[in-house]
């Protein structure tokens, strides 16, 4: 495994092509923009270093027994998946951010599963590719970019029916050797951090879409991949001279990424999916499932930061005493172990699956994704209400700092007699971070849109909930006579 330091090195080692605000960013790791998202990818090497967090942050391989980054694994059991959200908590407890390593190790296991079956019902080679690649990836302790999302465009009309062919990523070209693959990704998650993207198709498809049925892994640096960075609000305060205070979270970030592929060769050794059009779908389905259920660790690790961060603001204000403080506090953290408690069901819940990892049970996963979408606002809300309206109306960092002015702000901004003012305003900094600045990208937009929006877990829940079993054992106790309807 890598180590935090040398995972560092090795994005330098990497040509990467990101823009950022119409400027190539020729440094990203240095960059001060992206080195706080870089800095939450580290944390996930330098904790697997740690002896205390060995249990959950490795595991040992299936495929070569050596120990690996947990993040590497394919799931051999229920406890590998309640060790995975276990670990995700962590992480959010340890950044405050999006670590970003989840949407790979979740792809890992939706193509690992999927290929066995393509492979056979159909005689292809795919799964042996894959399980190679695999084996790359964990000796090599990699990064990898989970890549699903496409611009898709007009949402009302399939990928062959665009009037642009390139608003989903497709096969332009198969070659004996590989294939050339043009379009794009967005919403790509920690794609500048990463060594490599792993490809899956968006949607489930029909025959007519078959060259958008496509998975495949290609470097980050790859001839023909560009990545534009995206904006996240109040990120250019990362900019301003000695920013600390302001940022709220100075150390940890996340970010998004367009990932543009422009005529990209892909050698067919690292092509999983190739126009399989009827397996789509399946992989879609498999892999929103892992990543609906990873949102069950990251979220609640986050909101156990923002819970700590509204207690002590309560604290700071001169008001932790308070019987309607105390009762926010303890429905923030009803709402955070209510979302923990559903990541670990799903988990608890998994079952194997022919390629021998395990799946969670996708039912248990589309339900704690919905209630991400929502108990993370709440939690917000009230973290807004107790921080009070001072979070967002106080001033800068330079004004505190400033010789002339100063002394005005610690004055007049001052709360508890035996808190400064300048511990106030961090804490109030980092609520406002979680809740409205950069970390909400991570904490309240991403809760809503990522994995899927809202109507897609409702969706797999109408499909999965097995209504019809539910109005047999409610006619048994009943004792419905249907003979008698008529």
């Amino acid at each position: 495994m890598m180590t935090k330091d040398q995972y560092i090195e090795s994005l330098r080692k990497l040509n990467l092509k990101v823009y950022f605000m119409g400027e190539r960013i020729e440094n990203p790791v240095d960059h001060p923009m992206i080195r706080p998202s870089m800095n939450s990818v580290a944390m996930t090497y330098e904790l697997a270093e740690k002896e205390e967090y060995k249990d959950l942050m490795t595991a040992t391989s299936n495929l070569t027994g050596k120990t690996v980054n947990r993040f590497c694994h394919l799931h051999q059991s229920t406890e590998d998946l309640v060790k995975k959200v276990k670990m995700q908590r962590l992480m959010g407890q340890k950044t405050a951010a999006c670590f970003q390593r989840c949407v790979g190790m979740d792809a890992f296991n939706a193509i690992f599963s999927t290929t066995f079956e393509m492979d056979q019902k159909l005689g292809t080679e795919y799964h042996k590719r894959f399980t190679e690649y695999m084996k790359f990836v964990q000796d090599n302790d990699l990064t990898v970019d989970g890549a699903m999302t496409d611009p898709k465009g007009d949402r009302s009309l399939a990928p062959s029916q665009q009037p642009d062919p390139y608003l989903y990523l497709h096969i332009v070209e198969v070659r004996e050797d590989g294939i050339v693959v043009r379009g794009a990704k967005a919403h790509q998650t920690g794609a500048v951090n990463s060594h490599e993207h792993l490809i899956m198709p968006t949607v489930a498809m029909k025959e007519e879409d078959k060259d958008y049925a496509v998975s495949f892994a290609v470097p980050s640096d790859a001839e023909g991949v560009l990545m534009i960075y995206g904006r996240q609000s109040c990120d250019t305060r990362k900019l301003e001279p000695n920013a600390d205070i302001d940022l709220g979270n100075s150390q940890f970030g996340g970010h998004e990424a367009l990932v543009i592929f422009d005529n990209v060769f892909v050698p067919k050794e690292r092509v999983f999916m190739c126009k399989e059009y009827e397996f789509a779908g399946m992989m879609v389905e498999r892999f929103a499932g892992y990543h609906r259920q990873s949102y069950g660790g990251c979220k609640v690790g986050v909101g156990d930061v923002l819970i700590g961060a509204a207690a002590l603001a309560s604290e700071y204000n001169g008001v932790p005493k308070a019987s309607h403080i105390k009762d926010k506090l303890i429905e923030m953290m009803h709402l955070n172990e209510t979302l923990y408690a559903c990541g670990i069901a799903c988990s608890a819940e998994g079952v194997k699956m022919p390629a021998g990892n395990y799946q969670i049970n996708l039912l248990l996963a589309n339900v704690c994704k919905q209630n991400v979408t929502r108990m993370p606002y709440e939690i917000a809300r009230l973290a807004e209400d107790i921080a009070g309206g001072l979070m967002v109306t106080m001033p800068s960092q330079q004004d505190l700092k400033d010789p002339e002015i100063g002394k005005y702000v610690k004055k007049y901004f001052k709360g508890a007699v035996n808190v400064s003012t300048e511990n106030r305003m961090r804490i109030l900094r980092l609520i406002e971070n979680l809740t409205l600045g950069t970390a909400a990208v991570g904490y309240r937009t991403e809760s809503m849109h990522g994995a899927g929006s809202p109507q897609a877990q409702r969706i797999m829940i109408s499909r999965q909930g097995n209504l019809e079993q539910k109005k047999a054992l409610a006619k048994v106790i009943a004792h419905i006579d249907e003979s008698t309807n008529k």
